[in-house]
């Protein structure tokens, strides 16, 4: 059974800070991450696309490496991170068609 990675930075700077809430987070990522229907390489990958849809930089470096680390390859990495910019490029277009009225 794999375990879980270390818990980001921002969360380790918690666990002195609010111990309480430190526990609270990391039971949750906890339990995102745990293996299940999905596998830890999966999950990686859909938290990789998260983090590159919402422009964290070191997210997607710290994903990446560790997706690599689960056996990842370089065409697994380009195909995930094709889906953000779809989603997010997606978004204007969807939005920009509402110039027009509909036709019928």
């Amino acid at each position: 059974m794999n375990q879980l990675p270390n818990f980001p930075p921002f969360v380790q700077a918690l666990e002195k800070r609010d111990p309480e809430l430190y526990e609270a987070v990391t039971k949750v990522i906890e339990v995102a991450m745990k293996p299940g229907a999905l596998d830890e390489k999966t999950k990686v990958f859909i938290c990789l696309a998260l983090d590159a849809y919402i422009g964290s930089e070191r997210g997607v470096m710290a994903l990446a490496k560790r997706a690599r680390e689960l056996g990842a390859t370089e065409e697994e990495l380009k195909e995930v991170l094709r889906i953000p910019y779809y989603v997010s490029g997606s978004r204007p277009l969807i939005s920009a068609n509402n110039a027009f009225a509909e036709q019928d």
